[in-house]
């Protein structure tokens, strides 16, 4: 028993140690090459990575209070405009998720849209407040018009990412 728990711990430092990336052409999992990615928060341990489309696919099996641990991979759409706290990413052509950061232990650069990240956490359905849509909508630079038309709570995407890798 005590070389089996031996074994489980060095099988597990080994892979936390290690990046990985899906091979969209094989759909296997590769090394990540370190160099071209920076890194924010904790480290990635996780060898799957999901597409956008498989997290759809997630996303569209869970309700109000579903949690999964997961990797993805998307293109950033919007991000916090005051400090990096937060960033939307692709879903699908018309869905995105609100990714922020665990604890807010980390932030995220102001001008990284369009570009593309791997991130490791949670991901959820939350119920956003009027209150906390337009605290997000004056974070990302809309009009007092755009923000004065938020009047109902809304279902939305949410991730909580412990680490996050930023393509250069």
């Amino acid at each position: 028993m005590k070389k089996m728990y031996v074994f489980i711990s060095f099988l597990s430092l080994v892979l936390g140690c290690t990046s990985f990336q899906k091979d969209s052409q094989s759909g296997k999992v590769q090394e990540l090459d370190k160099e071209m990615y920076t890194s924010f928060g904790a480290s990635l341990t996780d060898a799957t990575i999901l597409t956008a489309s498989d997290l759809h696919d997630v996303y569209s099996d869970m309700v109000v209070g579903d949690t999964i641990q997961l990797t993805l991979s998307s293109t950033v759409n919007s991000v916090c405009k005051s400090k990096g706290c937060w960033m939307k990413v692709n879903v699908n052509d018309s869905t995105e998720a609100r990714v922020t950061f665990k604890d807010y232990g980390f932030f995220m650069p102001k001008d990284i849209e369009n570009d593309t990240i791997i991130a490791q956490g949670k991901a959820f359905i939350a119920v956003s407040s009027v209150e906390d849509q337009k605290h997000f909508a004056e974070d990302a630079g809309k009009s007092e018009e755009e923000i004065s038309q938020i009047t109902q709570p809304e279902m939305t995407y949410s991730f909580i990412a412990d680490g996050v890798l930023l393509k250069n």
